[in-house]
């Protein structure tokens, strides 16, 4: 095969591989292969050496026609190759802007915080207004004027946190508040009768076990005005537990004694966790949370003479309620919750608190 053939030849070649050609890569290794330097084109005319006169012309300018002729090609192709795959990236990575989008996982409260809300609702129902006051208190309103005198065991080191700071001569030492009480002091201090009030705050003792921690939330209520008795407390008593934990339960309450209330009583509920039996799903084993089938709520009472003096109220005119009880501890008596160590709700397992 001469020379001009073999031109002939490998010009229909490369027209063929460059029409056939579905990817830019592969049109950039035709041109490579045909128009590059060491290109089949460039190997062949290096025959052109042996050829003389008006035949190495002639083939010299058919071999330049065919390389513009493979040149315009190949750029037509690449043109029309380019805009079907910037067709296809379009097509695939499109965005449909009226498509919802992914909504991010969201969290939720806390399950205290839940009781926090959820207790708050119950009691305004009743006309009570929820107060706050400091989680680091006095020794005044935390025991003073709480009727508990100077050597009362609440009041020793073990039983209470107190702060490393200098005491206060009208109100004693600094504490983190051992029960909300203490805001039940202040409250009274406002005299704004009525009365109606609950103080739920973080609260701060030396205990630790299945139904205690050293920081828990707790509220107390208290109710002061003319005429109120233990009728009354009866009262308030039954309408939070069958509005907190469902009219199933039931509710006790039995003789104590508080320094801060006369006379005093502890409140008890039936345990949610073995539903008031002891004893967990009809075995032999002994329930954690209760152990007799009753768990304590918290504990109630008429207001001390002694209290209301504190604040300056004369007890002869007014007389008044006074109840609280952990929140946490609400949560592990709740219909459902079968929360049978009250450690769990601090401990940050998410596939612990995700169930509520």
């Amino acid at each position: 095969m001469n020379l001009s053939e073999h031109l002939r030849v490998l010009h229909l070649q490369a027209q063929q591989d460059v029409n056939t050609a579905s990817r830019l890569e592969e049109l950039d290794a035709l041109e490579i292969r045909f128009l590059g330097r060491k290109g089949e084109l460039t190997q062949a005319l290096r025959g052109l050496a042996e050829l003389e006169g008006e035949e190495r012309r002639a083939i010299g300018a058919a071999a330049n026609d065919i390389k513009q002729a493979l040149e315009t090609q190949i750029k037509e192709a690449r043109g029309r190759l380019g805009e079907a795959s910037m067709g296809r990236r379009l097509f695939e990575e499109r965005l449909d802007v009226t498509e919802p989008g992914r909504s991010p996982n969201k969290g939720h409260l806390h399950i205290v915080t839940q009781a926090i809300d959820e207790i708050t609702d119950i009691f305004a129902r009743a006309g009570f207004v929820r107060t706050r006051y400091p989680e680091v208190e006095w020794d005044w309103y935390a025991f003073e004027a709480l009727n508990m005198q100077k050597d009362h065991p609440a009041r020793d080191e073990w039983e209470t946190f107190f702060m490393d700071t200098p005491a206060s001569d009208r109100w004693g030492k600094m504490i983190l508040t051992p029960h909300a009480t203490s805001g039940t002091a202040r409250c009274l201090a406002d005299k704004q009768f009525p009365i109606r009030a609950i103080n739920i705050a973080k609260t701060y003792r030396r205990q630790i076990d299945v139904t205690h921690a050293p920081m828990f939330h707790q509220f107390d209520g208290v109710y002061v005005a003319k005429g109120v008795s233990i009728a009354h407390l009866k009262g308030i008593l039954e309408y939070f537990v069958h509005s907190f934990f469902g009219a199933e339960r039931s509710v006790r309450i039995r003789p104590f004694h508080f320094r801060f209330t006369e006379p005093s009583f502890e409140v008890d509920i039936t345990c949610g966790v073995c539903n008031g039996t002891g004893f967990l799903d009809g075995s032999v084993q002994k329930c954690r949370a209760c152990k007799r089938g009753w768990v304590e709520l918290g504990g109630a009472g008429m207001l001390h003479p002694n209290v209301l003096k504190a604040a300056g109220i004369d007890p002869t005119v007014y007389s008044g309620v006074a109840f609280g009880w952990g929140v946490e501890r609400n949560y592990m008596m709740k219909e459902g919750t079968r929360l049978d160590d009250i450690r769990d709700l601090y401990k940050n397992d998410l596939r612990f608190l995700q169930q509520f």
